[in-house]
């Protein structure tokens, strides 16, 4: 499976980050995170240039880190400043360093050629760091390749049938989509409007609504990463106004950071941002609980899927219709950010 490397990817989430050593596999490059003193995030190659050993298994020692095997010792750049038994450290003792990037409560790293890692090109979650908005997080690994998961959010339409009783209702796979693609910025926007839904557990309890509702779900994924859907939900036949703000209605801003491990392994970062209960302790935790719940049942789904796709015949002949308008752009976008002659992004 081929990559697209010169992309920013999320490696953890900023709180994961810190004075404890942690390892990520990130396109196949095992890495080791944490911060400095100073605050800074770094990210490393995780094997010592000397015997391989992982650095993730090894110790700080101020802003350094100790091979836990023969002591050799890198500093945040990747050199190597300590060599045991000798002066001479020799020229080519180093380990990889790659770029890193805070924004928005996410730790991104870049993988490919360092000269190309511009920032401005990281896409925003602000609402990740928003005061105005309650927060709950998770990260999920799956034993499944991440086109499986762009594939699956790009489609909301298996809500209905995998998370009934959670965020599904019948709505939601009957209404038709509005897929539209922004070539210039390369983002794809997939639209469902709602406007006389049944409302299901996970609004009925978080915002109290009782009966019908409008529920809107307005996706924006911007390749390789980041997922971002916008919902949207008010009592049947409450519309936003023409101007000013939507304040007779609720909003949910939900947050994927999907990033591929290995070719057959993804890191699923999930976070869910209101701006209602934002107090609420008890919605927080519900939320919580309960949008972990739907994650860990894509989880079971996709890992399942791939085993069915590794063990069928090569050229197996899939069908697409209607729903499956985004996730087709989306492929579209990642084979095009892998780069001709390449094997082509993930099904």
């Amino acid at each position: 499976m081929a990559f697209a490397r010169d992309q920013w990817y999320v490696a953890a989430y900023g709180a994961e980050v810190g004075r404890d050593l942690l390892a990520r596999t990130v396109l196949g490059e095992p890495l080791v995170l944490y911060r400095t003193g100073a605050g800074a995030a770094v990210a490393l190659a995780d094997r010592c240039v000397h015997r391989r050993y992982p650095l993730s298994e090894s110790r700080l020692d101020g802003d350094t880190i100790v091979c836990g095997y023969h002591g050799f010792t890198y500093d945040p750049t990747g050199a190597c400043v300590f060599v045991p038994g000798q002066r001479r450290i020799p020229r080519t003792a180093r380990v990889a360093a790659y770029p890193v990037v805070e924004q928005d409560s996410l730790v991104w790293v870049w993988i490919g050629d360092r000269e190309r890692a511009d920032p401005a090109g990281i896409p925003r979650a602000p609402w990740l760091a928003d005061p105005r908005y309650a927060v709950v997080r998770g990260m999920a690994p799956l034993n499944a390749r991440y086109g499986l998961l762009v594939d699956n959010l790009m489609d909301l339409s298996h809500e209905t049938y995998l998370h009934g009783g959670h965020i599904g209702t019948p709505e939601v796979a009957d209404t038709p989509i509005v897929t539209e693609v922004d070539e210039e910025r390369g983002v794809v926007r997939v639209s469902r409007h709602m406007d006389d839904a049944e409302c299901p557990p996970f609004y009925a309890r978080s915002t109290g609504i009782r009966g019908r509702i409008t529920r809107w779900q307005d996706i924006e994924y911007h390749p390789p990463c980041l997922y971002l859907l916008h919902s949207r939900i008010a009592p049947r036949g409450v519309l936003p106004p023409a101007e000013g703000e939507d304040s007779g209605a609720f909003h949910a801003e939900i947050v994927y950071a999907i990033t591929p491990s290995t070719e057959h392994t993804t890191y699923d970062f999930w976070a869910v941002a209101r701006d209602f209960a934002v107090d609420d302790g008890s919605v927080s935790e519900y939320l919580h609980h309960s949008n972990h719940t739907v994650v860990m049942q894509d989880v079971a789904a996709l890992d399942v899927l791939e085993r069915v796709i590794a063990a069928e015949p090569d050229r197996y002949q899939e069908l697409s219709v209607n729903i499956d308008a985004g996730g087709l752009a989306a492929r579209r976008l990642l084979a095009r950010m892998v780069g001709p002659g390449a094997a082509g992004a993930p099904r």
